[in-house]
């Protein structure tokens, strides 16, 4: 550790700052232009404060009250320029000269995600996320707000009259199923998110598996059950394998496939009589076991219209060869070749058109993005629907994020307004991966506080390379720490698949962790054996 002082005149007193005190804006617009940086009020004073820089990671430094704040949005302050307000509170009509602040709710890997690719967008003047982790603090993608309530609706509508906030993007499904969006509509403040009553396509399967009765959508033949009993004379008579689910929100953890009667059996009762899941486990749904690939199909939605984002495909088993318990997602990759363009088609238009329209005729449009697991059926070919998320998935998101070459923020708002129709999305050529890095233990218990080093050096391996933080916190020595179970996402481009799994996988063997493990074998349904990473 060093010690530097720093001086930047006209500028804030930041010694009184605290947890309670409004977050500072660095406008990335004017530091592009080299001009001052700025915040959405005015300001005056000086900035006099010691910084300890940690010297093995020198992009961010800790304020002499505790605070961390970030080298390179300090750097983009030349030292006489003055202060400014860069932030337009109207929204133009044409989108010609439009700028937003966003506010993206939550703090995993997704959001990290999200943030990175806000702070590329154009039109966007700056990026809250709320919590946020340690990962998206200091990579400068995003001002992180850990102390904003999330699940206090006033408290987030405060936050955006009181930052001019544009657009709120919510990334984490509870919110959604709690209402989060519907306040802050009823606020007048655009949020890409489904209302609670379109979010029951993912708070409940039983609702999801009832629209796709009534609207012809292909799906596994299913029936629900509150009584075990009954469930598992369901179960003999279908026979095994089989699929058991919990009906509600079990953070991606509430599906069983179940190779035997025994295992079935079993997980009927470790969700309605053992009540593992809590309320999300007090109904399961039975449902038929579907052989073939499976894929992510992404689309957005402004309640009328849609757009397909591009394919992905999830590696949701924890172990290699997709073997052990399901997890929320080990890695990933983007495009998914399994889904070729004649298959997109039929998936708009016998899944995604259909939900949509349902749920327009259902009286709760959908404005958001709908995440449909698909099982591409090995006997048909043809795509049948799983599930439904209705926000962005995670690990998806972060290979889509880092393709994404359109302007994410005006895309969201026209979403948010009706104005999907006619919006064309840019992609970069080639290929995506990200390879999810988990606590070992993960998806049972894991140790948390575990240091993670090496990362600065990993993101060098190449210029495609980038490390989103899914659950990092700092420690007292500022090294970063392992706080959840999926931790990092180390995601590469390349010119194709096999470049971007060379990258990735390059990265990956960088970083020091030896409380965390892999998959080695991201990609392996799209990619020979013999190009999978074979190292320790």
């Amino acid at each position: 550790m060093s010690t530097a002082a720093l001086h930047l005149s006209p500028c804030f007193d930041l010694s009184n700052y605290n947890s309670n005190s409004k977050p500072f804006l660095f406008s990335k617009t004017s530091c592009k232009n080299d001009s001052a940086f700025t915040r959405s009020s005015s300001f005056a004073g000086s900035l006099n404060f010691s910084l300890v820089i940690n010297n093995t990671s020198p992009d961010f430094c800790r304020l002499s009250n505790g605070h961390r704040c970030s080298l390179r949005v300090l750097r983009c302050a030349p030292e006489k320029s003055e202060p400014s307000i860069s932030v337009d509170r109207g929204y133009g009509s044409n989108g010609a000269c439009e700028r937003v602040v966003v506010l993206v709710i939550g703090g995993g890997g997704r959001e990290h995600s999200l943030c990175y690719a806000l702070e590329r967008s154009p039109s966007c003047d700056a990026v809250f996320c709320a919590p946020g982790n340690a990962g998206i603090a200091s990579s400068g993608n995003a001002t992180c707000i850990p102390d904003l309530d999330i699940s206090d609706s006033s408290a987030v509508i405060s936050f955006c009259r009181q930052w001019a906030v544009g657009l709120v993007i919510v990334g984490p499904e509870a919110p959604l199923v709690s209402g989060l969006a519907n306040d802050l509509v009823k606020a007048g403040i655009p949020t890409f998110g489904p209302s609670s009553e379109a979010a029951a396509l993912e708070g409940s399967k039983k609702f999801m598996k009832n629209l796709c009765d009534k609207y012809g959508i292909p799906t596994a033949k299913y029936k629900a059950f509150t009584d075990p009993s009954a469930a598992k004379q369901y179960i003999q008579d279908q026979g095994a394998p089989i699929v058991i689910k919990a009906d509600g929100l079990a953070a991606g953890k509430g599906v069983i496939v179940a190779m035997t009667l025994e295992e079935a059996f079993e997980a009927v009762d470790l969700m309605l009589v053992r009540g593992v899941f809590g309320s999300a486990g007090c109904q399961v749904i039975v449902e038929e076991y579907l052989e073939g690939e499976e894929a992510s199909f992404f689309a957005l939605v402004d309640g009328e219209n849609t757009i397909p984002l591009e394919s992905a495909q999830d590696h949701k088993r924890v172990g290699d060869g997709d073997t052990g318990p399901n997890t929320g997602g080990m890695g990933a990759y983007s495009p998914a070749p399994i889904l070729t363009e004649e298959l997109k088609n039929v998936v708009m238009e016998s899944i995604i058109i259909p939900t949509v329209k349902g749920m327009s005729a259902e009286g709760c449009k959908f404005v958001g993005v709908l995440y449909a697991g698909l099982m591409i059926e090995k006997k048909s070919g043809l795509p049948k629907l799983i599930e439904y998320n209705v926000r962005f998935g995670d690990p998806e998101c972060q290979v889509l994020m880092v393709r994404l070459e359109s302007d994410l923020a005006q895309v969201l708002l026209a979403a948010c307004r009706g104005e999907l129709e006619g919006v064309t999305l840019n992609w970069s050529p080639g290929s995506a991966m990200v390879v999810v890095m988990a606590s070992k233990g993960y998806p049972g218990s894991y140790e948390k506080g575990t240091v993670i080093r090496n990362l600065e050096e990993a993101e060098l391996v190449a210029p495609s390379v980038k490390i989103f933080h899914a659950g990092t916190v700092f420690d007292s020595d500022d090294n970063f720490t392992a706080a959840g179970g999926r931790v990092l996402g180390v995601t590469a481009k390349g010119k194709d698949l096999r470049e971007a799994r060379d990258r990735a996988y390059q990265a990956v063997e960088e970083i020091k962790w030896p409380g965390g493990f892999y998959r080695r074998d991201i990609g392996w349904r799209a990619l020979p054996l013999k190009h999978l990473a074979t190292k320790g």
